[in-house]
């Protein structure tokens, strides 16, 4: 499956970060799974709670770092994964998990490289690279179709002219 960056952009602040999230929540229909990568620090939880705003959630998220998964309600279910503790451990994510990839749910997946299987052949990367304290280049390569689309609809959401 060809692999390309649709949309790569820089976010000046933790503010816009967390925008770009919302936008993307609002550009998501169900069915969606995004991974989230990047350093320590670059801004993964920010971009998550984005999303989950732009998904209707009012509850406070913030990073399941400790549990794995945290799961809330909005227009659709979001279900928040972090897969950094599972570096190195004989575990099988697609069993574990895979109840929680449904039609009317987001999940979106902080540290994915740890739990690859259950990413699937198809899903939304969302890069975030350092540039400054608060500047970050984020790109959003889309894997398949449904997520061509969704980039599609996050564009015109995001960079409504």
């Amino acid at each position: 499956m060809n692999v390309k960056p649709l949309i790569d952009f820089i976010s000046q602040s933790p503010a816009q970060t967390a925008l770009a999230g919302e936008h993307l929540g609002v550009a998501c229909k169900g069915g969606e799974v995004v991974w989230l990568s990047g350093e320590l620090g670059a801004g993964k939880t920010v971009f998550a709670q984005g999303m989950a705003r732009g998904l209707g959630v009012e509850a406070p998220v913030n990073s399941p770092t400790f549990t794995v998964l945290k799961e809330y309600r909005g227009r659709l279910r979001f279900y928040h994964f972090d897969f950094y503790r599972l570096a190195g451990q004989a575990r099988d994510v697609w069993a574990e998990f895979s109840e929680y990839r449904a039609s009317d749910a987001v999940c979106v997946v902080e540290w994915g490289e740890h739990g690859q299987e259950f990413l699937g052949e198809e899903y939304l990367k969302v890069s975030i690279r350092h540039i400054s304290a608060t500047k970050r280049a984020i790109q959003l390569p889309a894997r398949g179709a449904l997520y061509a689309d969704v980039s599609r609809r996050f564009q015109s959401v995001a960079f409504r002219a």
